[in-house]
């Protein structure tokens, strides 16, 4: 029989949709399963990233459906974004045009690929039944104090016109199209993320099921650090510059101050200096760098001397005070004290500047202390106290805590936490994003719109130049406006929402789609929340998964949730390559899904995907590896021909060895050895021969990989339901009992053969098996046996 991939493909996907297949109910008495994709942004095509993390979510999703629990695995697309604007000016349409025609031609692609979805849960983050909740949300923070507007140097994309928050800056350049990021005093909207600062960080060990590169991203991210906030006075002033530290045991070693260029003392000790002019010049070089860039350690450190000196509160010495690009306002006080000797990036600066050392910390195996000159490198290490005075000759450690708390007790430092963690930058400049409901009145201030007028719509008429500027500005029927308080004309905000803000509570809105009494329905959250399985790529480790979190707990202090984490477990899937190199347009090496489906069909695409490599790692396209993974399909797809009525106990014995394996790759989603397994398992049933139930149990294993194919063998094996009405197949501990053993045979200890002898054998039938085989002979030779010692099922040793 041939193996007809597009008519079954085709049949099969039309049946799974007329008849709500994968439509999720909730079900109080079976045990729930919610697992999701990370959604995609509606390009109209899928690629082959989208294949794979979708085909890894779909194998484990059907899986479970299998084992019995009720599954819920939706999609939905996050469709606002800059992307729509630029194809909107390109191809002369609007955004939602442009977006829910890309939506609907990803639409036919994923369904081509036979994934389960349920597709009544769909929704798009552009639709205002969406946007409207994210504007609700934005309110309920708004009341809380956690969304705020203030004015502060931003991260900004002059090719996107927008501002960035700092988790979207990647390498210096914008995360979206890697134009490099400047720095620009805006405005802007915010929204107190730091308020969770303590919870965010604690709450990552309850991420067991996470992996380990994602939490430390995170923990990296948010950034606590304790030490020691030290007071250094400015030379003939009574202002104080304020140094947080965390190596408050080197501090005798400082032998200069280092401010980032947006400190507000800076103008202030160099006006009217020789240094002012070099030092304003050089802040403007600054404030066009990406903050990432600046502090990166691949990059030169640059820095100009503001022409003043501060005090060191512990040895009243003269420091100069500079000002350099690595030090950043964001994070501790914006001001650092630089030890050359035990901070390598103080060191390469001191020595380009030819700044003063001196050694505070002797390594413990050096008797002498070591001339700085003779240094190549700052050493960071522990050690011994020296050149610090009465605490000459403590540990470091113990330097430490003696150290901080002397200042504490002379008022000259004062022990501190510092967090790397910013409040989140939520204003953009942009048309195609959630408005954000805020209303300006010239007599009552900043008023939030009221709940009964939600949602605040996009107006369909904003001008796409591209010119610069956010197109809402342009729109007077949208900009003006009436005050909540006093119904007194006022003016609407005009920037729209960062479109992490769509993605934050997503997973929450598929419980319960078309609510419309709040973002959710409680009582439905709480049957299908957590999500049990999250899949997505590991560039999300900061971005989104952090935004999650940070709402999730949001939700939980408004008491709509009960739980203070989304996601039980985390796979983050490997990129796919070709010829060694992530595909992208720009590369010319991108191999378009659609035609490998005409070509091979989606099940060998899904079959192909799985076995090339473990989830997690990369994978390497290979042709050949998609023309293996058809002829597998088409030998399977054989067998049907030619069954027995009884199938040989050596292939049972087989097959329940496979269904043990199988069932434990695939909860483990080692989806690849699965694979080889099922590959194995066919092999023996063309040397054995299989029956029907055998036949079937195959079938079965394979219908998370390649359910169309698994469907239609399903039916012509007489069966009416679906297959995954099925059960998933149960191994017999007993028949997985090898029949025969293999038996180490030692000579005077010495391995000397290997025998295979049946299970359960007699000490008498060994000795006969083994003085019969000729490998012995030769080693015995005439020599009779002293001893014959057997380890039951392991070895038998023959001393001669």
């Amino acid at each position: 029989m041939f193996y007809d991939f597009k008519k079954i493909e085709k049949k099969w996907q039309k049946v799974w949709l007329d008849s709500h297949a994968f439509a999720a109910e909730i079900s109080p008495t079976r045990k729930k399963y919610y697992l999701l994709e990370m959604f995609p942004y509606p390009s109209g095509k899928i690629h082959m990233g989208h294949v794979r993390n979708y085909t890894i979510g779909d194998v484990a999703s059907r899986f479970k459906v299998l084992e019995g629990y009720n599954v819920m695995h939706p999609m939905g697309f996050d469709a606002f974004g800059q992307p729509a604007e630029n194809a909107a000016i390109k191809n002369k349409t609007k955004p939602d045009i442009w977006t829910h025609k890309c939506i609907k031609e990803m639409e036919v692609e994923l369904k081509k690929m036979g994934f389960s979805y349920d597709w009544e849960r769909e929704f798009s983050t552009c639709d205002s039944d969406y946007y409207k909740w994210n504007q609700w949300i934005f309110l309920k923070m708004f009341e809380r104090g956690l969304a705020y507007k203030k004015a502060s140097a931003v991260n900004w994309c002059s090719s996107c016109q927008t501002t960035l928050a700092n988790e979207e800056v990647v390498d210096g350049g914008c995360w979206r199209c890697h134009t490099k990021v400047e720095q620009k005093d805006l405005e802007q909207w915010y929204l107190k993320i730091t308020e969770y600062k303590e919870r965010l960080l604690e709450d990552l060990g309850q991420l067991k099921q996470w992996p380990e590169r994602v939490l430390a991203m995170q923990s990296n991210w948010i950034g606590k650090s304790s030490g020691v906030d030290i007071y250094f006075r400015l030379k003939a002033s009574d202002k104080v510059i304020s140094v947080f530290t965390t190596r408050v045991d080197t501090i005798f070693g400082a032998t200069y101050i280092v401010l980032a260029p947006e400190h507000p003392l800076v103008k202030e000790l160099i006006k009217g200096r020789p240094e002012e002019k070099e030092v304003l010049h050089f802040m403007d070089k600054v404030s066009k760098e990406s903050k990432l860039v600046r502090t990166s350690s691949d990059v030169k450190k640059e820095g100009v001397f503001t022409g003043s000196y501060a005090i060191n509160p512990v040895n009243n010495e003269e420091v100069p005070v500079w000002v350099a690009d690595y030090v950043l306002m964001e994070y501790g006080t914006g001001a650092i004290m630089a030890v050359p000797t035990h901070d390598q990036r103080d060191f390469l600066f001191a020595r380009e500047h030819k700044l003063p050392m001196r050694l505070v910390i002797q390594p413990p195996a050096v008797n002498r202390q070591q001339p700085t000159d003779d240094m190549t490198e700052a050493y960071e290490g522990d050690g011994i106290q020296v050149n610090s005075g009465q605490f000459d000759g403590l540990s470091n450690s113990e330097g430490k805590i003696k150290i901080a708390e002397w200042m504490e007790q002379k008022e000259i430092g004062k022990i501190q936490t510092h967090w790397r963690l910013r409040d989140w930058l939520i204003s953009r400049q942009r048309y195609w994003g959630t408005p954000i409901p805020i209303i300006y009145c010239p007599k009552c201030g900043v008023v939030p719109v009221a709940y009964k007028d939600l949602p605040v719509e996009l107006p369909k008429d904003a001008p796409f130049t591209g010119d610069g500027g956010s197109p809402l500005g342009k729109v007077k029927d949208f900009i003006q406006a009436s005050c909540p308080k006093c119904s007194g004309p006022a003016r609407r905000e005009t920037d729209t929402m960062a479109t992490f803000f769509d993605s934050s509570w997503y997973f929450l809105r598929f419980c319960s789609p078309k609510y419309n009494s709040a973002a959710f329905d409680v009582q439905e959250a709480k049957y299908w929340m957590r999500v049990d399985q999250y899949i997505g790529g590991i560039e999300h480790a900061i971005l989104h998964l952090l935004y999650s979190r940070f709402f999730t707990k949001f939700f939980q202090d408004l008491k709509m949730v009960d739980f203070s984490e989304p996601f039980e477990k985390l796979l983050t899937q490997g990129m796919v390559l070709k010829d060694g190199q992530v595909m992208s347009k720009s590369k010319g090496n991108i191999v378009d899904p659609d035609s490998m489906i005409k070509d091979y069909g989606a099940d060998s695409l899904r079959l192909f995907i799985l076995f090339a490599a473990p989830p997690e790692t990369e994978l390497e396209w290979d042709q050949r590896g998609l023309e293996g993974a058809f002829k597998f399909l088409s030998r399977v797809w054989r067998i049907q021909e030619n069954l027995k009525d009884k199938a040989d106990g050596a292939l049972v014995r087989i097959m329940h060895k496979t269904i043990k394996k199988v069932s434990v790759d695939f909860s483990e989603f080692k989806f690849n050895t699965a694979i080889a397994s099922l590959m194995e398992l066919t092999n023996a049933i063309y040397q054995l021969g299989a029956d029907k139930e055998v036949f079937l149990n195959l079938v079965i294993m394979l219908s998370p990989i390649a359910p169309h194919f698994s469907e239609e063998l399903w039916q012509i094996l007489g069966n009416k339901e679906s297959i995954f009405k099925a059960a998933w197949p149960a191994y017999n501990p007993k028949l997985l009992i090898e029949e025969n053993v293999e038996l180490v045979i030692q000579i005077n200890g010495k391995l000397r053969s290997k025998l295979q002898v049946p299970r359960g054998i007699s000490e008498d039938e060994l000795k006969e098996l083994v003085f019969k085989d000729d490998k012995l002979a030769v080693w015995l030779g005439s020599k009779q046996p002293k001893r014959f010692i057997v380890v039951p099922q392991k070895l038998v040793n023959i001393v001669v």
